[in-house]
């Protein structure tokens, strides 16, 4: 790999060139982000799964450079075009538009209006006027060029003729893209108008119907609005630099005096500005902003399901999950503490005598099979059913908790859950898949495309191949960030762990069911097809607990295991004794394991594991509750302050559940006192928040909120006021209220995690 590249690398990313190729030749031998950044400390310097992401990204990127690089020079050598200064210039190329443009005068065209008129012959006048002699007459040079056999009539015909070469001369020229590419950047406005007659179809792009701003700092958001408003047939989008500023920079380029022939050349270029240099800079523009929309758009979505899958989680508790519906009733799901169905059912909500058989048979259900918690879907009849479950005389111990159905529906006819349950109804999976969320909202939510789970901003309208990747990095690295356990894991899950993949993922599930339960992470070994590369790379992330090895239910790597049974030794212990005895491991001196491959980092990582085997780095679940009696947007008003829950993070706003089937947004401008840049300094999905109602607006769906005390405080310039916490499930408020801070993460991820952008 080139040490130019390498250099390059760590030059942007502010990282040593010797942390950036250690990580290079650790990810081009095989190894996965999570194992480099946990098990490979001493070679990278520490990097964390951010920069060696960045890495990653950065070095696909220039080798994509570098392949378009030797292509060109390829194709330019087979047609013997390439000289000496063309391929420097080749070589220098810092980017690909660069690279482009030295390509473009050689790159095989369609037949152009330039390319027939230098069949006509008119190449030798396009040449002379080029000069710009001040004593050329243009059109009397033009009159030796007619010629009624190749169309050539008069020097009127010859002369144009000769202005279209010298409009792709201008055209293809390198230096005359590049200026003009910097005043695109700098000085090009994105307008968008309504197009005639598309008023009222296109009313959801009412603020974009006479929109202008300057596109250099125009936001993701409103850039990707205004491209999916025109591409649903409603707007008219342009992004072009002021005329007056264009057309006199690239004259200033290629004219050289006021003569009759500068003048031709002036009228070249303004052809050539018009005809051919705006649309494609223009075109190269959109595509340029719209590339940094998705990416804004994409690390939104990454940041959103981060929280969302890392939200905490109930843990093993027997759960009554209901997906809840008035016209065809509320599916019941009765599940074990390891999400297994015990029983499912059928109630209906419509009428008294319904709701009182409904009460009656979900408090026989609890009983029967001493369900510890009830998960409630947040779809239609959601609020209805959580009132009929709040009534009932049931023990007090008994947890109630208002769960996401996001994706839900996606999960329920997906192959997946076809083959978890062939015999089931899709609405029953769907109850089964509610109660697995508030079990395990990881360990479940992984079996649904990302994007159906909704807490992106216009993410059908993004590069499809780069939120892929992204989100697919964010679910494994949230995945191995929690661990896996081996034994009781869905394929699912254990597809995104390090070095495994879908393959492996059902191989392991299919020895586990034939030979029984692991016992010890060495008999991963036996698995068919996963050999030691694949071993190395996902033992670390992969837990047993109750196995005959202790370390096996910790993060410690088993390449590390004779290193803890040294530290064990020299106590005179055993390692089960170093895990369970605090004191044990304060004796214990790190500078004195030290090695040549096992540096400080990984040995305070190993301590750290030691304390804690097996952390789960989630928070502990705690539940909530929405104000009682606000079920609908018609119970909203003015002036109402409700606890909420954050569904969605964009970067103009958040979007925050009250408990209505309609997420509320709080804008920017809403969030704090203070002045805020980035919503997600201030709020996270699955954040619990208390919010104040703006306005609500019945006809159009929409509902405006504001976390600040005083929604009117910034216009009186007044200090943050301490943040009320929202009510317990109980609707007890603390005794204390917490200091002045921005909102403690909440813990409960099951609040609807679709936001009005995010429903797309």
């Amino acid at each position: 790999m080139s040490e130019q590249i390498l250099a390059q690398i760590a030059q942007e990313l502010g990282l040593g060139q010797g942390q950036v190729r250690a990580c290079a030749q650790l990810l081009d031998e095989g190894a996965t982000v999570p194992f480099v950044a946990r098990y490979r400390k001493e070679m990278t310097g520490s990097l964390d799964e951010v920069a060696i992401l960045a890495v990653r990204d950065r070095l696909g990127q220039l080798r994509e450079l570098e392949a378009r690089r030797e292509a060109i020079l390829k194709s330019l050598a087979e047609r013997e075009l390439l000289t000496p200064e063309l391929e420097g210039k080749i070589q220098a190329a810092a980017t690909m538009a660069i690279l482009e443009d030295l390509y473009l005068p050689f790159r095989p065209k369609r037949r152009t209006r330039g390319m027939m008129a230098k069949e006509k012959g008119l190449e030798p006048l396009a040449l002379l006027v080029w000069e710009q002699d001040p004593a050329l007459d243009p059109l009397a040079q033009a009159a030796a060029f007619v010629d009624a056999e190749k169309g050539v009539d008069d020097p009127a015909q010859a002369l144009a003729g000769a202005r279209d070469i010298m409009a792709e001369w201008i055209n293809e020229d390198a230096g005359v893209r590049a200026a003009l590419r910097q005043l695109f950047e700098q000085k090009a406005v994105m307008a968008s108008k309504v197009i005639t007659g598309q008023e009222e179809a296109g009313a959801k792009f009412k603020d974009y119907f006479a929109w202008e701003e300057p596109a250099a700092g125009a936001a993701g958001h409103r850039v990707l609005a205004m491209r999916r408003g025109e591409k649903e047939g409603h707007l008219l989008l342009r992004v072009l630099p002021p005329q007056d500023q264009a057309l006199p920079l690239l004259t200033s380029l290629v004219v050289k005096n006021g003569s009759p022939a500068g003048q031709e050349v002036g009228t070249a270029a303004s052809d050539a500005y018009k005809r051919l240099l705006a649309p494609a800079l223009e075109t190269e523009l959109r595509l340029a902003l719209k590339e940094r929309a998705d990416l804004e758009a994409v690390k939104v979505f990454a940041a959103n399901l981060r929280e969302l899958l890392l939200a905490a989680p109930l843990g093993q508790k027997r759960v009554l999950a209901i997906d809840p519906g008035f016209r065809t009733g509320c599916k019941l799901a009765c599940l074990d503490a390891q999400g297994r169905m015990l029983h499912h059912d059928l109630i209906n909500i419509l009428t008294p005598r319904q709701l009182e058989e409904a009460g009656q048979k979900i408090s026989a259900l609890v009983a029967q099979y001493a369900m510890e918690a009830i998960a409630i879907g947040n779809g239609t009849a959601s609020r209805e059913t959580e009132a009929l479950v709040r009534g009932l005389e049931l023990p007090r111990a008994i947890l109630l908790v208002v769960v996401s159905e996001a994706g839900a529906s996606v999960y329920s006819a997906s192959e997946v859950a076809r083959q978890e349950f062939p015999d089931l109804d899709v609405s029953v999976r769907g109850a089964v898949s509610i109660g697995r969320r508030l079990m395990d909202p990881l360990a479940e939510l992984v079996k649904i495309d990302p994007k159906s789970i909704g807490v992106g901003q216009y993410q059908h309208d993004v590069d499809q191949g780069e939120l892929k990747r992204s989100l697919e990095d964010v679910v494994t690295s949230c995945v191995n960030a929690v661990g896996v356990e081996v034994n009781t894991a869905s394929p699912q899950l254990l597809a995104y762990v390090s070095g495994l993949g879908p393959a492996l993922a059902k191989a392991i599930v299919a020895h586990r069911e034939q030979n029984g339960p692991f016992q010890d992470r060495r008999q991963l070994l036996k698995v068919p097809r996963l050999g030691p590369k694949a071993f190395e790379q996902a033992a670390g992330f992969l837990r047993i607990r109750g196995g005959v090895e202790p370390l096996d239910a910790s993060a410690v790597h088993p390449e590390s295991y004779p290193l803890v049974q040294a530290m064990a030794r020299d106590l005179g212990a055993t390692v089960s004794e170093l895990l369970r005895d605090q004191d044990l491991r304060r004796r214990l001196e790190p500078q004195r394991y030290v090695s040549a491959d096992k540096g400080l980092p990984t040995i305070t990582d190993i301590l750290g594991e030691l304390d804690k085997p097996g952390r789960d780095p989630r928070q502990a679940f705690e539940a909530f509750a929405f104000a009682e009696g606000v079920h609908e947007m018609k119970d909203l008003e003015p002036g109402m302050r409700l606890p909420g829950i954050v569904t969605n993070v964009t970067n103009f706003g958040a979007f925050v559940d009250v408990g209505v089937h309609q997420d509320g947004l709080v804008h920017i401008s809403q969030l704090a006192e203070r002045y805020v840049s980035d919503p997600h300094q201030v709020v996270k999905v699955a954040d619990r928040v208390m919010v104040t109602v703006l306005e609500v607006d019945l006809a159009r769906g929409r509902i405006s909120l504001s976390m600040r005390q005083d929604p009117q405080a910034a216009r009186r310039g007044e200090k943050a006021q301490p943040q009320e916490r929202p009510p317990d499930r109980r609707g007890q408020k603390p005794a204390k209220p917490p200091a002045p801070a921005a909102p403690a993460a909440f813990n409960n991820p099951f609040a609807k995690a679709l936001g009005r952008l995010g429903k797309d």
